[in-house]
């Protein structure tokens, strides 16, 4: 018998039609679920009567939307949740999917009974009194007179969601303990990278005596520990190793580059060349090094998916595994710890050899969108038909 396919209603403060949005997160999920779930339709991120605020807000430079936007969704949410509630009300859906944006389903109580779900990376309070948070503090006096309020407004939240879904181990353990979460309704299921298509695999030449090629990739040099792998290198060649750094997606500034930094300030995947030297670059490569602090991090589902191992902290919801797709050192690590456990692969490539294969097996099994989708697809089925029932 076929398996049934669901009307979900998707929910996010932007449209999944943006790639760009959320490093492309909410996009990928949304296409996961229209694969492996159902008839998605994507609900209107308008606020309803409040809409003028929206727009207003949209004027101000990025940096003062980002912190202003959810806190006045969140404050006008009784007004926004009215002009849900009458698009829900035009049809009949199973599910309704809220994607990243906890404030969109703040105050909304759907027009009839459906399935309510959530995932997410982070949550505000999560994240600001985690150690990733701790790296990021207010630039803006008051900044924190309203924690308690979105505590209690996300805790109001996640407590009625059916089923929520963490990509990480970190940010359930988190979650169930901040907000009393019931096991049963918060599930580890996690995410993807931003590839659209498996890459082949194949094993990397690797040893003593030849190339060591280390990669980077990210937006913005510092946040994603550029520093620490430029000193890796440094540290490497100092000792010996022909090691050479890729970085993808910034510019270091000139005190981090010299004749062994490669840089390609910025990769677009929709662009089958650019694509084809991400691929190149990726496969070519023997460890991504990125010590960053982030919630998650897609640029490490991406390094499995080419059977690269990654090299990261111990920090957030980074899904790495040590010695299953990488290593996750401790928080202090510096330039020497990445170049010791760099070493030690270079005197036993063998087991470098055998962790290059289960990273790419833990991409097969876990970090990829279409393992989320069929996971979390069946999960919200199950969940429909408990209601049914």
């Amino acid at each position: 018998m076929s398996e049934q396919r669901l009307k979900i209603a998707y929910l996010c403060d932007f449209s999944p039609l943006d790639g760009a949005m959320y490093s492309g997160g909410n996009a990928r999920m949304y296409r996961a679920l229209q694969r492996h779930a159902g008839e998605v339709t994507i609900l209107p991120n308008g606020w309803g009567l409040a809409e003028p605020v929206r727009r207003g807000i949209a004027r101000l430079p990025l940096s003062a939307q980002m912190r202003l936007r959810w806190r006045a969704h969140l404050a006008l949410a009784p007004v926004i949740a009215r002009k849900l509630r009458a698009e829900l009300a035009k049809q009949r859906y199973d599910v309704l999917f809220g994607a990243y944006s906890f404030h969109s389903l703040h105050r909304l109580t759907p027009p009839y009974p459906l399935v309510t779900a959530f995932s997410s990376d982070a949550t505000q309070t999560t994240y600001r009194t985690s150690e990733i948070g701790a790296q990021y503090r207010s630039k803006y006096p008051g900044g924190r007179a309203l924690d308690a309020w979105v505590e209690r407004c996300e805790a109001e939240v996640f407590r009625r969601t059916d089923l929520l879904f963490w990509p990480s181990q970190w940010l359930k353990t988190a979650a169930d303990a901040r907000y009393g979460l019931a096991p049963e309704r918060s599930r580890l299921v996690p995410w993807g990278g931003g590839i659209e298509t498996v890459p082949p695999f194949s094993l990397t030449p690797f040893g003593r005596g030849r190339s060591l090629r280390l990669v980077l990739v990210g937006r913005d040099w510092f946040h994603k520990g550029g520093p620490i792998a430029f000193d890796t290198m440094k540290l490497l060649r100092a000792r010996g190793v022909d090691a050479r750094l890729t970085v993808i997606g910034c510019v270091p500034p000139k005190f981090h580059r010299n004749e062994w930094v490669t840089v390609h300030k910025q990769l677009d995947k929709s662009v089958p060349e650019q694509m084809a030297l991400f691929e190149r670059t990726l496969s070519d490569a023997h460890f991504l090094v990125q010590p960053s602090y982030e919630s998650f991090g897609f640029a490490f589902c991406e390094a499995s998916a080419y059977g690269l191992p990654s090299l990261c902290l111990r920090v957030g919801g980074v899904p790495v595994r040590d010695g299953v797709n990488g290593h996750a050192l401790p928080p202090e690590s510096g330039p020497q710890a990445f170049a010791e456990v760099i070493e030690r692969y270079l005197d036993a490539p063998a087991d470098y050899a055998a962790l290059e294969q289960s990273a790419r097996a833990e991409f097969d099994r876990f970090l990829n969108w279409d393992a989320w989708g069929q996971t979390v697809a069946g999960q919200l089925r199950d969940c429909v038909a408990a209601m049914r029932g």
